[in-house]
């Protein structure tokens, strides 16, 4: 088959892979779309790169099966379906409470596994056996089936962030997954502020419902913060930047009572935080992580129904012999959120 196999920082090369076989409780998924994520980009720029070389990156993927193994059941050779990428052990602490993104063994499709960026994937048993392997049936293209997966990493914090109607929800960042948190607060009913520095980032944010912009170029993100809530602050702040300052000035426009939520951060950083006032203010500070696969199963739900639109965050589209392109675009800032396609494209749902 052929596969984006990386060697090394900024080194990555089409060319032939060997095709995966599936095992007992394994299926194997031809690719029709894989996402190129963030994470993807950093990692293969070298950022937190694995020392387990060659590999295949890439954890968003739609497809058909291929191949079913042994033991497999529910599902057939030519299936659509939409794959959860992580890959756990069902028995740790944090397997043992549903808390799958946690555990304390995880692998995953480019992570440890090889990835969506090639022309077939093999889905492991720890996958399927947490309900990771969800057929699609009428209704919802690959494209938007591709989407669930960063969907859900949003879906997941709105829910430890306890979001709901009514509240203000401000978002730092207006990349593709600040724009999934603003789909998301929207979805909950709630009024959101998206902050950036790019007024093509604002302008697709206020096109997608964002009832405040500002570009906090500006300087004045605080006073813009504070003029809009009426001096409150937000009742919940998504900072979906992980650099530093950032972050430590975002602190200040929570709400008393309200929620931050670190959404991603730099490796070796830190941020200094008053824990008086985090102690007076009654600040919960909160981390996600990925998702479940109850998360990623309520988000194909939310986009077959269309109760969220998914196909409006896709910018860019390129095919892995047009790879080295997606890559300049991701460096370059231009593109919104990616995809790969692969051969016949047709439309399927959830």
């Amino acid at each position: 088959m052929k596969a984006a196999v990386v060697y090394g920082a900024d080194d990555i090369r089409i060319e032939d892979y060997a095709d995966p076989v599936a095992g007992p409780g394994e299926v194997v998924v031809a690719t029709k779309v894989a996402g190129i994520c963030g994470k993807d980009v950093k990692t293969m720029l070298g950022q937190g790169l694995t020392e387990d070389l060659p590999a295949v990156l890439g954890h968003d993927i739609s497809g058909e099966i291929s191949e079913v193994g042994d033991g497999v059941q529910g599902f057939a050779v030519g299936d659509p379906v939409a794959v959860y990428p992580m890959a756990v052990c069902g028995e740790c602490h944090y397997c043992l409470q549903k808390r799958y993104n946690l555990c304390e063994k995880a692998t995953g499709l480019g992570h440890g596994l090889d990835g969506a960026f090639a022309e077939y994937v093999r889905v492991p048993k720890e996958i399927i056996d947490v309900g990771g392997l969800i057929r699609l049936d009428d209704e919802i293209s690959f494209e938007d089936a591709v989407m669930a997966e960063p969907l859900s990493c949003t879906f997941a914090a709105a829910r430890a962030n306890r979001m709901k109607e009514g509240q203000t929800v401000l978002v730092i960042g207006g990349g593709s997954m600040g724009l999934m948190h603003l789909k998301t607060a929207k979805w909950s009913g709630c009024e959101v502020i998206v902050a950036d520095i790019v007024d093509m980032r604002l302008s697709m944010a206020g096109q997608m419902g964002a009832d405040h912009l500002i570009n906090s170029a500006s300087g004045k993100l605080q006073d813009e913060v504070m003029r809009i809530t009426n001096g409150r602050g937000a009742d919940v702040v998504i900072i979906s930047i992980g650099i530093p300052d950032v972050i430590e000035e975002c602190l200040k426009l929570v709400a008393k009572g309200g929620v931050c939520n670190i959404f991603g951060a730099a490796s070796d950083t830190e941020v200094k935080i008053d824990p008086r006032w985090l102690h007076h203010q009654e600040i919960t500070l909160t981390g996600t992580y990925a998702s479940t696969p109850a998360d990623f199963t309520k988000c194909l739900q939310l986009i077959k129904e269309e109760a969220i639109i998914v196909s409006d965050l896709i910018s860019h589209r390129f095919t892995l012999d047009t790879f080295d392109e997606a890559m300049e675009s991701a460096k370059s800032l231009e593109m919104v959120r990616g995809i790969i396609t692969f051969g016949e494209m047709l439309s399927v749902s959830f």
